[in-house]
C-alpha cells in the first residue's frame, strides 16, 4: 500500500501533507504534538529574524557595508569563555560530511573519521522521501541496527559496532520551510522539523551515552539568530526531560554578516557551543550575495577565489583567534575533491591540493577539518597529526592576527575566463537537475558539489551579467548573449548527458537557471524557489 499521510485527530491543528509508506512510526501523535509545540513557541521570532535579514540586505544594496557592532563592543572586549567541551568533542581533527541516505550514514560512521556531520541541508535535496528516509536511517544508526542492501543484492552494508565516529546532525537553516507539515495553518520551519524530529527520537539515547546530541547550526547571520537557537535547544531539553545544556552545537560561520559577530554568537550559545566552522563555500556565496549591487566588489571566477585571497585568509584566521580566546574549537573547511579513477597523475595532483589546503589549516591553528570522501580522511589526518600533539590547538592563540572591517571585505583580484564562465553554467545546470531529481550531493569534474558550490556559480553569473560592463580575459563582453550561447551549447557539451544524475531534469534545470539569471534581483537562495518543485 502506498504511503499515507499521518492520521491526526481533527481537533489537533497539525496537517501532514507528505505521504511515505511507514511514516507513522516517525510522525506519531506524540512526535507531531512535540513539533507543534516547537512551532508555536518559536515561529513568530523566526519570522521576525527573517524580516531583519531582508531589511539588512536592503541596506547593503543601498551601499552600506557590514561592520562590527558598536552596541556589543564591551562584550567583544571582555574576558569570558564558553563552557568546557565534552570529551566526545575534544578531538575533531577530521570530520566527514554527507547526506543522510542510509549507505552514506553507514560508510561515514564506519570511515574512521572523528565525527560525521549528517547533513539535512546543503547536500540533501529535501524531498519528503529523502527527509524521512534520513530520519529513519539516523534513528536506526543511533540504535545500532542500521543496514543497507545494494539494489542488485551485490553488497550488504552494516554498521561497525566498534566505530567511535561521533554523530553530529545539521538541520536546514532558518530560512527554509517544511511544506509537508503545517501547524495552525502555517508551514513549519525546516530547521525545527529536522532538529526537533531527530531530538524527539534520539536525544535520550544519545545523552545516556554522553553523545549529546550534537548539532551543526547553518546560515546564521547574527547573535540574535544564535540566541533563538539557544532558546529552542533549552525548550527541547526541558520538554524531553534532558539535562540542561547537554545538547551541544557548532556554528558554521558561512555568512559575511556573521564574521563580524563571532564573539557575540559564541556568547549567545556559551553554555553549549563547541566551536565555529569555516564554511568557506557558503561564505563566498554570502560575500557575492551581500555585495550583489556593489560593482567594486565583484569576484573573479570561482577557481581563483581560494583561501589565500586576503578576505578569506582574514576570515579564517580571525575565526581561529576568536574561538581560541574563548575556549572553543576553530574548525577548518571542506575539501571537495574526490578520487579520480583511472588517472593516477590527475588523482595525485588533486590529492596534492588537498594536502596543501589541510597543511595550511593545521599550520594556521585550526583544530580540525572537513572532507567529503572517505579516501581523503588519511590525507587530512596526516597533515593535522604532523602539527597537533594533543587533541586540539586551542593553545595557538593567534594574537598576531589583525583583521579589521576593510580586510574582511577586501575584493579579490583575478579574471573571468571563458572556461570559468562556461563551467559556472554547467555546474549550475547539472547540480540543479540532480537536485530537482532528489540528489543533493553531485560529483562534477571530480569535485563533490553541493548547494553551496552551485550557489557560488549561480550568484556569480547573475552578478557578472547584471553589472553590464565586465569582460572575459580575452575581451569578450560578459552579457546575456554570451550566457544564452553557453546555455544553448551545454546539451551538446554533455555528450553522455543521459547518464548524468538528474538527466531527465536537464531541460527544467536550464529553464530554472535562465529564470534565476534573468531576474532583476538575485534570489537569496535557489533552494527556496526550487523547493516548490520538489515532491
Amino acid at each position: 500500500m502506498a504511503g499515507m499521510a499521518a492520521r491526526i485527530p481533527e481537533q489537533t491543528p497539525v496537517q501532514v501533507t507528505g505521504a511515505l509508506a511507514g511514516q507513522e512510526d516517525l510522525l506519531s501523535p506524540a512526535a507531531l504534538a512535540f513539533l507543534a509545540r516547537l512551532h508555536r513557541a518559536f515561529e513568530p521570532e523566526r519570522q521576525a529574524r527573517l524580516a531583519a535579514r531582508r531589511q539588512r540586505q536592503a541596506r547593503f544594496d543601498a551601499g552600506e557595508l557590514p561592520d562590527f557592532r558598536a552596541d556589543t563592543r564591551a562584550l567583544r572586549e571582555a574576558d569570558w569563555t564558553v563552557a568546557p567541551l565534552p570529551e566526545a568533542l575534544l578531538d575533531r581533527r577530521v570530520e566527514i560530511t554527507g547526506p543522510v541516505e542510509p549507505k552514506m550514514v553507514i560508510n561515514a560512521l564506519n570511515s574512521g573519521a572523528n565525527c560525521y556531520m549528517a547533513d539535512f541541508e546543503d547536500s540533501t535535496s529535501p524531498t519528503w522521501e529523502n527527509l524521512l528516509t534520513g530520519q529513519r536511517a539516523l534513528r536506526k544508526a543511533v540504535a545500532g541496527t542500521l543496514d543497507w542492501m545494494a539494489p542488485d543484492g551485490s553488497k550488504h552494508y552494516v554498521l561497525d559496532p566498534s566505530s567511535r565516529t561521533v554523530l553530529i546532525v545539521r538541520p536546514r537553516g532558518w530560512h527554509l520551510d517544511e511544506k509537508h507539515v503545517w501547524v495552525d495553518g502555517r508551514r513549519m520551519s525546516g530547521a525545527l522539523f529536522d532538529l526537533g524530529l531527530f531530538a524527539f527520537h534520539n536525544a535520550r539515547a544519545l545523552q545516556a551515552r554522553d553523545r549529546g546530541p550534537y548539532f551543526y547550526l547553518p546560515k546564521l547571520e547574527c547573535m540574535e539568530e544564535a540566541a533563538l537557537w539557544e532558546r529552542v535547544l533549552a525548550f527541547i531539553e526541558g520538554d524531553l526531560g534532558l539535562p540542561q545544556q547537554c545538547m551541544k552545537v557548532t556554528v558554521l560561520i558561512e555568512t559575511l554578516p556573521a564574521v563580524f559577530e563571532m564573539d557575540e554568537i559564541l556568547h549567545a550559545l556559551r553554555g553549549r557551543i563547541a566551536g565555529l566552522n569555516c564554511g568557506r563555500w557558503d561564505y563566498i556565496f554570502s560575500y557575492l550575495k551581500t555585495f550583489r549591487r556593489h560593482r567594486d566588489r565583484v569576484l573573479p571566477e570561482r577557481g581563483q577565489v581560494g583561501m589565500t585571497q586576503p578576505f578569506l585568509k582574514a576570515y579564517s584566521e580571525l575565526l581561529i583567534r576568536t574561538c581560541h580566546r574563548r575556549g572553543a574549537h576553530a574548525m577548518g573547511g571542506m575539501a571537495a575533491q574526490i578520487p579520480i579513477a583511472g588517472d593516477p597523475i590527475a588523482n595525485e595532483e588533486a590529492l596534492a591540493r588537498v594536502r596543501a589546503d589541510k597543511r595550511r589549516e593545521a599550520g594556521a591553528g585550526h583544530d580540525g577539518t572537513w572532507v567529503a570522501h572517505p579516501a581523503l580522511i588519511p590525507v587530512a589526518r596526516a597533515e593535522f597529526d604532523a602539527v597537533m600533539t594533543g587533541p586540539h590547538q586551542q593553545h595557538v592563540l593567534r594574537e598576531d592576527v589583525v583583521a579589521g572591517r576593510d580586510r574582511l571585505i577586501e575584493p579579490s583580484k583575478g579574471t573571468i575566463t571563458r572556461a570559468g564562465f562556461d563551467n559556472n553554467v554547467e555546474v549550475c545546470v547539472r547540480y540543479l537537475a540532480a537536485w530537482l531529481d532528489g540528489n543533493g550531493c553531485v560529483p562534477i569534474h571530480w569535485l563533490m558539489e553541493d548547494a553551496a558550490t552551485a550557489e557560488i556559480a549561480r550568484a556569480q553569473l547573475w552578478q557578472w551579467l547584471h553589472h553590464g560592463d565586465l569582460h572575459l580575459d580575452d575581451g569578450t563582453p560578459v552579457d546575456f548573449s554570451l550566457f544564452d550561447r553557453a546555455l544553448l551549447a551545454l546539451p551538446s557539451r554533455l555528450a553522455d548527458r543521459m547518464k548524468l544524475p538528474g538527466a531527465s531534469r536537464l531541460n527544467a534545470a536550464i529553464a530554472l537557471l535562465d529564470e534565476f539569471t534573468q531576474a532583476d534581483t538575485l534570489a537569496p537562495f535557489f533552494t527556496e524557489v526550487a523547493y516548490e518543485r520538489l515532491p
